[in-house]
């Protein structure tokens, strides 16, 4: 039996997706159409059909949304690191609120007693740390660097980046000339980028031993474009400086409390560095922290909230999983001249109440953990016995699931809640909560 051919096909948008699909509805079936905005009629053709919905290719907008901005970088469309350059900022603000609201809704049951306004930063060059995937093409006569393609797992074939910091963002070409005359062209498939207050710095990743000749390439091209070069040939503890030869650490100040964090290349620290400092200084007032406040500080990392907290708060205890954040968390106590900070490894998802830190009276706690969010912590958060938390997520699902919790087991009020603009131009949506109990 023939295919049936799929025509082209003409709809108005009536709702967007979080990730900037519009959907429109036809014969009683959703039609996701990708680029499309909310009130655009738009031509598209259907390309994959599931049970409730089709994912269908924009052919072209008949009339368009006043939202509609022409997008800034070449390869959107093709990549898959940007997906709504093409909306306006205030409307892409709107569309990260309007996820983080029926998140809340749907999954918490809960609503805010009041919304934030949206915290904001620059809407370009914010990128300060990201991973570039690498592929030698002979057939296209180069090597590719930067991110993967929206629908294919290849990569993209990309000139530069719109969102990397500076200089990284002009550093795809020169890259890709770099590794394309390397002998393990064909064994490099990464580079983690990680922009600090004081240098940049690019972690290669060698299946490989690199030559003689590869090691002086890599050097020549640190030194050409004043860039720290490390190589990986194995787990992120095999990571080593090639240049320059002694180097002191990356770091980056939160000057609102005169703090400066140090942290290696391959270290988790928040992409957005104008973002992180703006946030910060607003988790730090929410949470109200007293000279006499013990202050708890869960997921903490390298201590990015816990030594901010530190100079308002009496006592403040860092809790981590990572052995090694929770070391370099210690260092960066002992190098901003802080007594009052501890720090602590231990197993977060796996919390029974027996342990000596949990029970030990604290008046204020943050939360900042990773897209899977807090479910343990929050479902005994009766044991820590905080009476104002501040909870900093990166993904609106585990937020809403974990306020639930707090407001209809724990007996708490969700006071606010809101998005904070971390990733312009993606669909990522970072929020906040802020909850308490009398």
């Amino acid at each position: 039996m023939a295919r049936r051919r799929r025509e082209p096909e003409t709809a108005q948008i009536q709702s967007v997706t979080h990730d900037g699909k519009g959907i429109a509805s036809l014969d009683g079936k959703k039609a996701f159409v990708a680029g499309a905005l909310v009130g655009e009629t738009v031509q598209f053709i259907r390309r994959k059909s599931r049970r409730s919905y089709d994912e269908c290719e924009l052919l072209e907008v008949i009339e368009a949304s006043p939202d509609r901005i022409e997008p800034r970088c070449e390869a959107f469309g093709r990549c898959g690191g940007c997906s709504l350059q093409h909306v306006s900022p205030e409307q892409q603000r709107s569309i990260k609120e309007q996820t983080l609201k029926d998140n809340l809704e749907r999954i918490g049951r809960v609503e805010p007693e009041r919304w934030l306004p949206v915290m904001t930063g620059p809407e370009w060059n914010y990128r300060r740390r990201a991973r570039l995937a690498v592929k030698h093409v002979p057939a296209k006569g180069r090597t590719l660097v930067g991110f993967r393609e929206r629908h294919a797992p290849f990569i993209t074939d990309m000139h530069r980046c719109e969102v990397l910091a500076q200089p990284v963002d002009g550093l795809i070409d020169p890259l890709s000339e770099l590794i394309g005359r390397l002998s393990i062209r064909a064994r490099l498939p990464q580079i983690e980028v990680a922009v600090a207050d004081n240098q940049v710095a690019l972690v290669f990743r060698v299946l490989d031993p690199p030559t003689d000749a590869d090691r002086a390439e890599l050097i020549a091209f640190g030194e050409l474009h004043d860039i720290r070069i490390y190589l990986q040939p194995a787990a992120l503890d095999s990571v080593t400086l090639l240049h320059p030869a002694e180097a002191d650490s990356l770091h980056y100040s939160l000057q609102a409390f005169d703090i400066d964090i140090a942290f290696e290349p391959i270290d988790f620290v928040q992409v957005n560095g104008d973002i992180n400092e703006r946030m910060v200084s607003f988790a730090v007032e929410q949470l109200q922290p007293g000279a006499d406040d013990r202050v708890l500080d869960l997921f903490c990392g390298i201590g990015n909230f816990s030594l901010p907290l530190a100079r308002r708060a009496g006592t403040v205890l860092g809790v981590e999983g990572e052995a090694s954040l929770v070391a370099r968390a210690g260092e960066n106590a002992r190098r901003n001249g802080l007594s009052n900070v501890e720090f602590r490894v231990a197993d977060l998802g796996k919390i029974d109440g027996s342990e000596s830190w949990v029970k030990s009276g604290w008046d204020r706690l943050l939360l900042d953990p990773a897209r899977s969010g807090a479910a343990e912590v929050v479902s005994r958060m009766h044991l820590f016995g905080p009476r104002r938390i501040v909870y900093v997520s990166c993904h609106p699902g585990t937020l809403a699931r974990d306020a639930g919790t707090l407001v209809n087991e724990q007996g708490y009020r969700l006071e606010a809640a809101g998005i904070i603009d971390m990733f312009p131009h993606t669909a990522h949506v970072e929020s906040v909560g802020i909850f308490s109990k009398s």
